[in-house]
C-alpha cells in the first residue's frame, strides 16, 4: 500500500508564528512514516514559502531552507525574473516545485490572521488541494468573534453581551462618545478584544475607564474592528470536536490559569497554569457541554476539527459560548489533543483521523457539478 503524501504547513507571518511551529513539530513526531510521505513547508516571517528538505524542522529552518516556492509580495520585476527563469528551463526550480506539490492532503498548522481566517483555505480551494480543517466560510466565521457571536446567537445559543467598533470610531475625538457608549451598554469589568486574533494576543481585562482606553489603544495594534465584551467570574471550560457531518466531541477540560485573565504568557509560559480534564462538573453539566459545542461547530460551518470555549458562570451556572477556534494549538500540552487523549483517542490516531476527514471531504466535493450540463457520478 502506497503512503499517503502529506504536507504539513507551518509558520506564518501572524503573532502566533513560534505557537505553529510547536504545533507542527508535534505533529511531525506523532505522524506514522510507514503511512506518510511528509514534505515540509514552512512560512518564514517575511512571508516566504519555503521547503523544508529536513526530517524535522530545525531551529533556523527558515535560513537553512533555501528553495523559496512563492514570494511574498513580487514586484513586478521579481515576477519577471520568476517567469524568466521557468521559461529558461530551470530544471532544479522545476524538479523542486514538482516534488514539493505532489501530495494528497495538506495539514496546515498556521494559526492567526493569514492561516485560520478562510485566507490560505481559499487558496486550497482553488488549487483543488484535499486539506485539513474548516472551509472557507467555516474558517472565517470562527476567526471572526463579532460575526461568530451574531451567528451563535442567531442559533439560540448563549453567549456574553458585546459591543463592536471599527478604528475609524475610535480614533481621535471619537474615542470618548465610544467609551460612554460602551459604559452604557456594559458593566465593569470588560474583555477588549481583536475581532480577529487567537491565543488571546491583544486581549485585556479592563476594571475602570483608563484601563479600558488602554486597552482598545492595545487591541488596534492587532485589528481594526474590537469587540468589548462583558466580563463575569467564571470558570474556563472547553470541548474539543471532531468530524465533518456527524461531529462528535469529547470531554470538557478547564483551565485553571494562576492569574486573573487566560493571556498568551498564560497560555504558553506560565508552567504554574493547570489543565482539569476531565472538569469537575456535574454530569448534566458535562453532557450539555457536549450538545452545546456540536451545535455551535454546526452553526458556525465548522468542519474536521474545532475547540470550542465555554464559561460557566460562577453564580448562576450558566454556560455561555465564548469562541470557537479552526485551528487549536497542536503541542504535547495544547488542550486539543489532550481533551481527545482523555476521551480515548491518541494523538496519533487524532491525527490519523483528521486526515481521513479532509480527504473524505476532498473526495465528496469532487463529485460536485461545476458546469451546466456537466455530469458527475455521485457517491450515495
Amino acid at each position: 500500500m502506497s503512503r499517503i503524501r502529506l504536507g504539513l504547513l507551518f509558520g506564518g507571518r501572524s503573532v502566533e508564528h513560534e505557537v505553529s511551529i510547536q504545533s507542527a513539530r508535534s505533529i511531525l513526531e506523532a505522524l506514522d512514516p510507514e503511512r506518510y510521505e511528509i514534505k515540509l513547508i514552512g512560512i518564514d516571517r517575511a512571508g516566504h514559502w519555503r521547503h523544508v528538505q529536513s526530517a524535522d524542522i530545525p531551529e533556523k529552518w527558515a535560513s537553512l531552507s533555501a528553495h523559496v516556492l512563492l514570494p511574498p509580495h513580487p514586484s513586478s520585476q521579481e515576477s519577471e525574473n520568476r517567469l524568466q527563469k521557468v521559461l529558461e528551463g530551470s530544471q532544479r526550480t522545476a524538479e523542486a516545485l514538482e516534488d514539493t506539490l505532489a501530495i494528497d492532503v495538506l495539514f496546515p498548522i498556521v494559526h492567526g490572521a493569514g492561516g485560520e481566517d478562510g485566507s490560505l483555505q481559499g487558496l486550497l480551494e482553488l488549487a483543488e488541494v484535499a486539506y485539513v480543517g474548516s472551509g472557507v466560510l467555516g474558517s472565517a466565521i470562527q476567526m471572526d468573534k463579532d460575526i461568530a457571536k451574531k451567528l451563535l446567537s442567531e442559533a439560540g445559543l448563549s453567549v456574553l453581551p458585546w459591543i463592536t467598533f471599527r478604528r475609524h470610531q475610535l480614533e481621535g475625538a471619537s474615542l470618548e462618545p465610544c467609551v460612554e457608549k460602551i459604559e452604557q451598554a456594559l458593566t465593569y469589568p470588560v474583555f477588549i478584544k481583536p475581532a480577529n486574533s487567537g491565543s488571546s494576543v491583544g486581549i485585556s481585562r479592563a476594571s475602570n475607564r483608563a484601563e479600558l482606553k488602554d486597552g482598545l489603544q492595545e487591541a488596534l495594534k492587532f485589528d481594526d474592528k474590537l469587540l468589548i465584551e462583558q466580563g463575569i467570574e467564571a470558570r474556563e471550560v472547553e470541548v474539543a470536536v471532531l468530524g465533518n457531518e456527524d461531529p462528535q466531541a469529547s470531554v470538557p477540560g478547564e483551565i485553571i490559569p494562576s492569574q486573573p485573565f487566560y493571556d498568551y504568557d498564560a497560555k504558553y509560559n506560565d508552567q504554574s497554569t493547570r489543565l482539569l480534564i476531565p472538569a469537575s462538573l456535574s454530569e448534566q453539566q458535562n453532557a450539555d457541554l457536549r450538545e452545546l459545542g456540536i451545535k455551535a461547530f454546526q452553526a458556525l460551518e465548522a468542519e474536521g476539527l474545532a475547540r470550542v470555549d465555554f464559561l460557566i458562570d460562577r453564580e448562576s451556572q450558566e454556560i455561555y459560548i465564548n469562541e470557537l477556534n479552526s485551528l487549536p494549538g497542536f503541542t504535547e500540552g495544547s488542550m486539543y489533543p489532550l481533551l481527545w487523549e482523555k476521551t480515548g483517542v491518541s494523538y496519533p490516531e487524532l491525527l490519523d483521523r483528521l486526515i481521513e476527514l479532509a480527504l473524505s471531504r476532498r473526495k465528496r466535493r469532487s463529485h460536485l457539478q461545476r458546469q451546466r450540463g456537466e455530469t458527475k457520478d455521485r457517491p450515495l
